[in-house]
């Protein structure tokens, strides 16, 4: 099993935040965003290497983070068109070498996170994906992220990209587990008509609709992903109610 982060992006609603520098490599609290989502591959024990794509400001971050973190190989694969999540899953195809793997975003940021729960449900051969969901009290911030909908089974039935009427309390991150034959959908997923690239949650609605079972995994307590300047103020008053120790333990 391996990880695979995407950090390729450049961040365009951040404004002159990004202008000159990858979003991934913005600080919070006094570290690189990318490092969090180092931070937590690096403990899993089932991650044998952590793959990273980047592309905007990609020379950036390979300096910065070079061949190994905290113990695990990392390697790069390079997304020369910032084309969305879908298109830079798929330029890792030959570094994952067939391999299964945990999907991260290196702009994202959760407290307490279940990876080691996660994978040992992931052992059921049967299931082709697990997406990694939270519970959250304001609907308002599903908008930002993905809905599901789930049937009698639990397995999930539906994906919406950034509901506008989400059907409940239920919020999809960009932490999902996969089987390496998710990247055999990616050409067959249909291009979002508004941004003009393939979604996460319509790559994982196909192959749903080609028959594969696809489960949802309750993965933190808290989800924090980086788009606009609001978020990034969200996550630095979050943290302000903390101590530094309390912080190392979220």
């Amino acid at each position: 099993m391996k990880a695979l982060i995407l950090a390729g992006g450049r961040g365009k609603r951040l404004g002159e935040l990004t202008q000159e520098k990858n979003k991934c490599l913005m600080e919070i609290e006094g570290r690189p965003l990318l490092s969090y989502s180092l931070d937590c591959a690096s403990k899993i024990p089932q991650i044998s290497e952590i793959i990273v794509v980047v592309g905007w400001q990609a020379e950036e971050i390979v300096n910065r983070f070079g061949d190994h973190y905290q113990g695990k190989s990392v390697k790069y694969a390079f997304q020369e068109e910032q084309k969305g999540l879908v298109h830079a899953m798929g330029q890792a195809q030959e570094v994952l070498a067939g391999s299964d793997f945990l999907l991260m975003l290196g702009d994202e940021l959760m407290t307490n996170p279940r990876h080691l729960e996660m994978f040992r449900v992931f052992e059921d051969e049967s299931i082709f994906a697990l997406c990694g969901v939270l519970l959250v009290e304001n609907r308002d911030l599903i908008k930002k992220t993905y809905s599901i909908s789930q049937d009698k089974e639990g397995n999930i039935l539906k994906l919406i990209e950034k509901p506008q009427d989400p059907p409940n309390n239920i919020m999809g991150t960009g932490n999902c587990m996969f089987r390496n034959n998710i990247l055999s959908y990616i050409e067959k997923t249909p291009i979002n008509y508004n941004r003009n690239e393939r979604e996460l949650p319509d790559l994982i609605q196909t192959a749903i609709n080609n028959g594969k079972i696809v489960k949802p995994f309750n993965l933190c307590s808290r989800y924090f992903n980086f788009n606009i300047k609001e978020e990034i103020h969200d996550v630095e008053s979050f943290f302000a109610h903390f101590s530094e120790e309390e912080r190392n333990l979220l």
